[in-house]
């Protein structure tokens, strides 16, 4: 069960209810237009692991937990590195490591890249729950510390 006296004053928490939304949508948004504009999977999955930091950092650490758990978030960083992988060895079929073999499309398009996109997503998959779990560890260390 979540407590909900735990974590910051409620104005805190109703501003976070109303944008830790927008900022997840701002960081898949970067995962799939890296390849038209600065970011990509790094960058967007930086932001991604940021609005679940700052659902941790507000509602506290069981209500976060609660949002992702441990095993969810281990599982997804493996599906992101499997996915990456994929996308590397799937470049055999075209003759290289990492060789585009989805055919691009017309520039500036959201699907203009060939597997760009795909390398994007799974990085961003892999950073986005791998920076989640190491501040969730770092969390989870620290109080510990406290005991």
């Amino acid at each position: 069960m979540v407590n909900n006296k735990a974590g910051m004053t409620l104005i805190v928490k109703t501003i976070t209810r109303l944008t830790v939304g927008l900022i997840m949508l701002f960081g898949i948004y970067i995962v799939f237009h890296g390849h038209l504009s600065p970011g990509g999977g790094f960058a967007g999955g930086v932001i991604v692991a940021l609005s679940f930091v700052h659902l941790m950092l507000v509602f506290g650490k069981d209500f976060a937990m609660a949002k992702i758990s441990r095993n969810l978030a281990s599982n997804l960083e493996s599906v992101g590195a499997l996915m990456f992988l994929f996308v590397a060895l799937l470049g055999f079929l075209g003759g290289s490591f990492f060789h585009n073999v989805i055919a691009k499309g017309k520039p500036f398009d959201l699907f203009s890249s060939g597997t760009i996109i795909l390398s994007n997503i799974s990085i961003g998959l892999k950073v986005g729950v791998g920076l989640f779990a190491i501040f969730l560890a770092l969390v989870v260390l620290e109080m510990a510390k406290k005991e």
